[in-house]
């Protein structure tokens, strides 16, 4: 797209002066941080994406020829033949590395840029569905008549219950008390939120839809978001992409909604059509309750890096040493205490990191962010409560059509 092509051309020209000495090095990254966005992180993350995948295919290229050859063994030609696709393989791979050889200095750069985690997959897939302790079972209405024998599971959906139910021995066993670290008259169910409604701000970011499937005669759709939560309903209907398979987006929106009633998130893509009604080409749904109660804490990801300005600015409204001191407070785990010299110790960890932090204006102050966020970042290492944070990240979900049940759009 354009947008890439600007974004590339801009990268260029803010590593440009790389190469020279190291004096000129260092005055040549003032500017490029100005130039940086959000856009420069995510394709900086892509890219880091696809070479993690080149990596994985190839050697799994790799540990299939190694079986080839074990059973070619007999055959000496066949080990001849294997030899040479092997010397082919690392010329093209060098091919491949030649290209990029004359934009060494946009390499430097690169690993400047701070990333975000790309998963080419639902997030629900990585943190099995975020259902640590929430669970939703469907409750279905009961078969009457005849003709609803065959009504499909969906139909007779009426609500659903979320919950979680454990069966354990009275008096509990000691292994359990002490990896709950509960008080074992109450059983497991301690620090759970109440069920009183509460009122939250959904913030929607959509950046790109791939391979949509053709919804005109000319084999191209005219794609448009709509989303819907409970009574809203946003139709983005005027901001359709003209004849555009692979549109980018890069939108945001903000929605208003009261769990538990209002916890399920459609996300459309829609086929503008001038006459007659949008087709929907698919349909995402996310259950955005289970991700605000999970403990993997799948609000607004932890991203890598701390900092108060920039194209890097910390999104979340909590700082990371709140959110640390809330998750120490609701796991019952000592901490966090932060000790002199970039130290920080919860439970029996030590973790260290920077203390100071620059804003706008180069000036620097003392913080203790770094080391917060450094814990969060290991979270799953922290012992009993600890378990994996969810990242900065982006996810890749795929639209269904009901039409066309169980085929991506």
């Amino acid at each position: 797209t354009e947008e890439e092509k600007e974004k590339k051309k801009k990268k260029k020209k803010g590593g440009g002066g790389g190469g020279g000495g190291g004096g000129e090095e260092v005055e040549e990254e003032e500017p490029d941080e100005s130039m940086l966005d959000w856009w420069s992180k995510y394709f900086a993350s892509i890219e880091t994406m696809k070479e993690q995948l080149r990596q994985q295919e190839a050697a799994a290229a790799e540990a299939e020829e190694k079986e080839e050859m074990e059973i070619g063994e007999g055959s000496k030609a066949q080990v001849k033949n294997k030899d040479k696709d092997k010397s082919k393989a690392p010329k093209d791979d060098k091919k491949k590395k030649q290209q990029p050889v004359p934009e060494l200095p946009e390499k430097k750069n690169k690993q400047k840029i701070d990333e975000l985690k790309v998963f080419n997959k639902e997030l629900e897939a990585e943190f099995d569905n975020f259902e640590d302790w929430l669970h939703t079972f469907n409750l279905l209405r009961g078969k009457i008549g005849d003709n609803d024998d065959n009504a499909t599971e969906e139909e007779r959906i009426v609500g659903r219950f979320k919950g979680s139910m454990c069966v354990y021995k009275v008096p509990l066993p000691d292994d359990v008390t002490k990896e709950a670290g509960y008080d074992p008259t109450f059983g497991m169910f301690q620090g759970i939120p109440s069920n009183d409604p509460i009122n939250v701000l959904v913030r929607v970011y959509i950046v790109r839809a791939t391979d949509l499937h053709p919804a005109d005669i000319n084999g191209k759709a005219d794609p448009y978001i709509a989303i819907k939560l409970g009574k809203t309903d946003i139709k983005d209907k005027e901001n359709y992409i003209s004849k555009q398979l692979n549109p980018v987006f890069g939108k945001s929106f903000d929605i208003e909604a009261t769990f538990p009633m209002e916890s399920m998130l459609t996300v459309a893509v829609y086929d503008w059509d001038l006459v007659g009604t949008d087709d929907l080409i698919g349909e995402t749904k996310i259950d955005l309750e289970n991700r605000f109660y999970s403990k993997h804490r799948a609000t607004c990801g932890v991203s890598q890096t701390y900092s108060i300005h920039g194209y890097n600015t910390w999104r979340d409204p909590m700082k990371p040493s709140q959110i640390l001191s809330k998750l120490c407070k609701e796991g019952k785990v000592d901490g966090p205490h932060f000790g002199p010299g970039g130290r920080v110790k919860v439970a029996n960890r030590v973790f260290t990191g920077p203390t100071e932090i620059e804003d706008e204006n180069g000036q620097k102050k003392p913080t203790d962010e770094h080391l917060a966020l450094a814990v969060l970042r290991h979270w799953e290492d922290i012992p009993r409560a600890g378990c994996r944070l969810v990242p900065e990240h982006v996810e890749t979900r795929p639209l269904l059509n009901p039409d066309k049940p169980g085929i991506e759009q």
